[in-house]
C-alpha cells in the first residue's frame, strides 16, 4: 500500500509539473463526459488527480441533481447507499483552500467544488458538481461584478451567452475544470426522477479515470 501511495504522488508531481493540460473522463450509465481540470486551479487539480489515481470515485453516485442548476457527487458514503438514504455530507477527512480566478466561472459545464458553510470558502476533500445552468442575462454578470468587485473577461461573458449557466455561484465556490464532450449528458442525469432530496430514484453511478487526448 505504501509503494502504491508513492506511486501516485510521483504521477501528481509529474502530471502537475509539466502543466500539461489534465484530461478527465466521466463514465455514467446515462453516457460519458470528457474534460479537462484548469492548471490555474492547482491544489484542486492535483486533489483530484489524487482521488482519481485511487479510484476514489469508482461507483460513488451522483446523490443531488436539478434541472438548469447542476449535479452533484463524490460523497464516499454514497458507495453501495440503501435507496432513500440522505447523503451529501461524506468527506475523505480534509478540505482544500478556496481558489478563485476571475477567468474560470459556473458556465454549462464548469466542475466545481462543493462545500460546506465556512468563512474562508474552503472545498470539500471530494465532492463537486457540474454546472447545466440556464440562460445568464448581461445583468447578472454585473450583478455579481459589483458584488465580489472583479470584472469578468470578455471569453467568459461570451461563454455565458452562449453556453448559460449560474453566475450567482462566482468567487463563492471554486471551479477546477471543465466538460467539453457530453454537455448533454448533464442534462440527462438531471433530469433524472428524484426524491424530495434531489437523489435520483435510480442509482446513476460515476467512474472518474485520467485519459490522454
Amino acid at each position: 500500500m505504501k509503494f502504491f501511495k508513492i506511486l501516485i504522488s510521483l504521477f501528481i508531481f509529474q502530471m502537475s509539473t509539466a502543466q500539461d493540460t489534465i484530461w478527465i473522463q466521466v463514465e455514467t450509465p446515462l453516457g460519458n463526459m470528457t474534460g479537462f481540470l484548469y492548471n490555474e486551479t492547482p491544489q484542486h487539480r492535483d486533489n483530484f488527480i489524487k482521488l482519481t489515481g485511487e479510484k476514489f470515485y469508482d461507483s460513488l453516485l451522483f446523490h443531488r441533481v436539478i434541472p438548469g442548476f447542476m449535479i452533484q457527487g463524490g460523497d464516499p458514503n454514497s458507495k453501495n447507499a440503501a435507496p432513500g438514504i440522505a447523503l451529501g455530507m461524506g468527506s475523505p477527512g480534509y478540505l482544500v483552500p478556496a481558489e478563485f480566478v476571475d477567468s474560470l466561472a459556473h458556465v454549462k459545464g464548469a466542475i466545481a467544488a462543493a462545500r460546506s458553510n465556512n468563512p474562508e470558502k474552503k472545498s470539500s476533500g471530494s465532492q463537486f458538481y457540474i454546472v447545466g445552468g440556464r440562460p445568464v442575462a448581461p445583468t447578472e454578470l454585473s450583478l455579481q461584478e459589483f458584488k465580489h468587485k472583479f470584472k469578468y473577461p470578455d471569453s467568459v461573458k461570451k461563454e455565458y451567452a452562449d453556453l448559460g449557466g449560474v453566475p450567482f455561484l462566482d468567487h463563492d465556490y471554486t471551479v477546477f475544470g471543465k466538460i467539453t464532450e457530453g454537455l448533454d449528458i448533464i442534462d440527462k442525469i438531471a433530469e433524472a426522477s428524484a426524491d424530495s432530496r434531489n437523489r435520483p430514484v435510480e442509482n446513476i453511478w460515476m467512474k472518474i479515470s485520467i485519459i490522454t487526448k
